[in-house]
Order: structure tokens, then C-alpha cells, then sequence
């Protein structure tokens, strides 16, 4: 290891560095098909509903009845369960690639209840008053649903991005890389604390920026 100093004398600066970069990597495209995946589902599950464009009991059920069931099981447990699937979807469990399955199926769900709920506070008189212009239904996507939930949808994916900055550290204890791997392998088994110490300050700033960025977006985008 290299020497940094009588306080950081166990840090390996440059694999914290490449540590950093694979977590950062791990939520940015997670974070993203989250986002797609997740607006999808909330679309379908608000669209599906009693009184709406797509109105459909069975389909709103089975996909809310998904939701539930992926969006209960703790994140831990959701990678043990995931592992053949993984394995057979990528040949590895172990790396950062093996862990988006899990961060993607573990998050998404969350996300599109935040989806949902950002869609259902959007004034019912805007929806029906496209309708009454006779606007198609994929207008009505486009250029009222989501124009009209974005400050939600921004808020809510940001804090699914921090959920998933935890997400990534938890992967990181069974061998998917990141901070999470370094703080478990170097920091914690060999009782080395400050290498804990910096891992753990490093995922602070990592949930910080991304904190700023969305409440930064979401103020933009907020019309009120």
C-alpha cells in the first residue's frame, strides 16, 4: 500500500481512485435504465387505472402486484436471488457490469411508484381539456403527462439515485467493485478504518452532488 500520511497510512489513493470510477459507473447507468424503465412502468400503472386513457383492471393489477413484490424484497436478498440470472446473462456475478441487473430490478419498481404518484398530481382539467382538442393519446404522453410530472419525476429519480449509491456499496460487500468492495475487503476484514473512513467520505460527496444536481434541475423545471 502506499504511504499517504501518519492518518491515511493504509489508503491505496489510486485504487480508491478506480474504486470511485466503478461506483460512479455503477449508478450513472443504472440510474439511467432506471429512469426509462421505471417512467414506463409508472406511465402503465397510471394509464391502467380506474377512470384513465388505458383503463384496465387486470393489467394494472399484475403490473402493480410486480411492483409491489420487486420494490419489498431488500436489496441484499434481490442479489442473492438474482444470481443465476445474472450469471446467465452475463457469465459473471462478480464485477460492476453483474451488479446492474440487480441495482436496475431492485430500483426501478421504486421508482415508478414515485412515477405514479408524480403523475397523479398533474390537474385533471389539463388532461381533459387535450382530450377536448382531440389530441391522440401518445400527444397526451409526450406533450401533457410528462412535460407536466418532470419536476416529480427529477425529484423522485434523485432520490432513487441516492437510493442506489447504497445499493451499489451493498453490491460492493459480495465482490461487485466499487467503494462498497473497498470498505469491506480493505477496510472492514483487515481492520484497516481509514480506508472505511475515506470510502465512506467519498460516497458522501458522490450523494451530495447528486443531491445539488437534481434539486439544481427540479427548480428549473418547477413552473410554481
Amino acid at each position: 500500500m502506499n504511504n499517504s500520511g501518519k492518518y491515511f497510512e493504509n489508503v491505496d489513493w489510486i485504487m480508491m481512485w478506480d474504486a470511485t470510477k466503478d461506483t460512479v459507473y455503477m449508478t450513472a447507468i443504472s440510474v439511467l435504465v432506471t429512469f426509462i424503465l421505471g417512467t414506463f412502468l409508472g406511465l402503465l400503472l397510471f394509464l391502467t387505472t380506474k377512470g384513465n386513457l388505458w383503463e384496465n383492471k387486470p393489467i394494472n393489477t399484475i403490473i402493480s402486484g410486480i411492483v409491489n413484490i420487486f420494490r419489498s424484497i431488500p436489496f441484499i436478498i434481490l442479489i442473492v436471488l438474482l444470481i443465476p440470472f445474472t450469471t446467465f446473462l452475463l457469465g459473471t456475478m462478480i464485477g460492476e457490469d453483474a451488479a446492474l441487473p440487480a441495482l436496475i430490478i431492485g430500483a426501478a419498481p421504486f421508482y415508478a411508484r414515485m412515477v405514479e404518484i408524480g403523475l397523479r398530481e398533474i390537474n385533471k382539467g389539463v388532461i381533459e381539456a387535450a382530450k377536448s382538442m382531440g389530441a391522440t393519446t401518445s400527444t397526451i404522453i409526450w406533450k401533457v403527462l410528462l412535460p407536466e410530472s418532470m419536476p416529480a419525476l427529477i425529484s423522485g429519480i434523485t432520490v432513487t439515485a441516492i437510493a442506489l449509491v447504497g445499493y451499489t456499496a451493498m453490491a460492493g460487500a459480495i465482490g461487485a467493485g466499487g467503494l462498497g468492495n473497498l470498505a469491506y475487503n480493505y477496510g472492514f476484514q483487515r481492520n484497516q478504518n481509514d480506508v472505511t473512513f475515506v470510502a465512506t467520505v467519498i460516497i458522501l460527496i458522490i450523494v451530495f452532488i447528486i443531491q445539488l444536481i437534481g434539486d439544481f434541475i427540479t427548480s428549473k423545471l418547477d413552473k410554481r
